[in-house]
């Protein structure tokens, strides 16, 4: 049922190139973590076009302020802050400026990660570990901690975690990465039970590839990019706006009876994996590696 809504929500045009607006998002507070670029910013330019206002954050000045202008330029309610969602001191200034600014949180949308990672896992340090599970789960478990009070005052609300459809199937050279995906499909289902009874949903989409910045050592390549192709059912990669209207979706009160859920977007074909021959996988860890450089020699945020 769930990949046939999600194929619903893929492949219907929205006129004018908007995303599907939900009636019930109007009026809420909807905080988005990694959010000036890529998924974190399409999942905020979809919620602030229902009439959601959106809080936005970012490691750096100056990604904020380039996403509170370019939403403020769409006519959406937004607030902004930069925000390591790693530190706690951070978190904690992300949701008391937030209900100071905003009167409340109705809405998470945990989707911070990092990757500073690409070869074989058992080359894969404590540091690299350390690293992946601090930001792409222990903060989703900690920042849903922090909203769930001021959630309950609100009579409920919903958390959506951004996983991949790595957490299905680990992809060669991200081991540790992969890992911590599947950590959050664990954690979407532990949570729910859980929250169910404060009237809050908690469910994750995985996304597939998607031309992002984060992504971009994936997709960048014709090469590489092919393979996966092989391997969607939609012979496309994906773009932000897709995931964005999934989240706001899960968000709404058209989904107001799923919780607990994962949804992928696109999953692939019975979770296969990449197999190229040995020169060929020894040529894309080349060049995978050359992208990761390119974009950043010590860690990958995709915000």
């Amino acid at each position: 049922m769930l990949r046939a809504v999600t194929k619903c929500l893929l492949t219907n045009p929205v006129s004018g190139g908007r995303m599907m607006s939900y009636s019930s998002i109007a009026g809420k507070v909807a905080i988005v973590t990694a959010s000036t670029d890529g998924i974190g910013l399409a999942a905020a330019q979809a919620l602030g076009r229902s009439g959601a206002h959106v809080v936005v954050s970012s490691r750096r000045q100056a990604n904020v302020d380039k996403a509170v202008s370019l939403l403020r330029s769409e006519n959406i309610q937004v607030t902004g802050t930069t925000c390591n969602v790693g530190n706690k001191e951070d978190r904690e200034k992300l949701i008391n400026l937030t209900v100071e600014q905003c009167g409340g949180i109705d809405i998470l949308v945990s989707n911070a990660a990092v990757n500073p990672f690409f070869g074989n896992i058992l080359e894969s340090t404590d540091e690299v570990w350390t690293k992946i599970l601090d930001v792409n789960v222990k903060s989703s478990f900690l920042l849903t901690k922090l909203v769930v009070p001021h959630m309950e005052k609100r009579g409920g609300g919903s958390v959506v975690f951004v996983s991949s459809v790595a957490g299905y199937q680990p992809m060669t050279g991200l081991g540790p990465y992969s890992v911590s995906k599947t950590a959050l499909l664990g954690l979407t289902r532990a949570l729910a039970p859980e929250l169910a009874q404060s009237n809050i949903r908690v469910n994750c989409v995985a996304p597939g590839v998607i031309k992002t910045r984060f992504s971009s050592a994936l997709w960048q390549s014709e090469e590489i990019a092919s393979e996966f192709l092989k391997m969607t059912s939609i012979k496309r990669l994906g773009k932000p706006e897709d995931i964005g209207g999934v989240i706001a979706f899960l968000c709404s009160d058209d989904a107001s009876y799923i919780t607990g859920e994962t949804v992928p977007c696109d999953r692939w074909h019975e979770l296969q994996t990449v197999k190229m021959k040995e020169s060929e996988q020894e040529d894309c860890t080349e060049k995978v590696d050359e992208q990761l450089w390119k974009i950043n020699h010590t860690f990958l945020y995709n915000c």
